[in-house]
């Protein structure tokens, strides 16, 4: 059963981060900066989410490192 549950962890991290893959110019990560700050980002309610998914998937992937550590 802990085996499944880190396969599911690993995959959907991998899978998150493999669709997160992309090259943008340091003018775009300003601009894409600013207007998170600003909350004026398109579909702001949607990234939003995401960010908290990808946040929740480190930390769990951070609770398996340390579970299969000992710790």
């Amino acid at each position: 059963m802990k085996v499944t549950g880190m396969l599911v962890v690993a995959v959907l991290a991998s899978t998150l981060f493999a669709a997160g893959c992309e090259k943008k110019s340091p003018v775009d990560k300003a601009i894409d900066s600013t207007k998170d700050a600003l909350d004026m980002r398109d579909h702001e309610k949607l990234k939003d989410a995401g960010e908290d998914a990808k946040q929740a998937i480190d930390e769990a992937a951070d609770g398996v490192k340390d579970a299969a550590h000992g710790q």
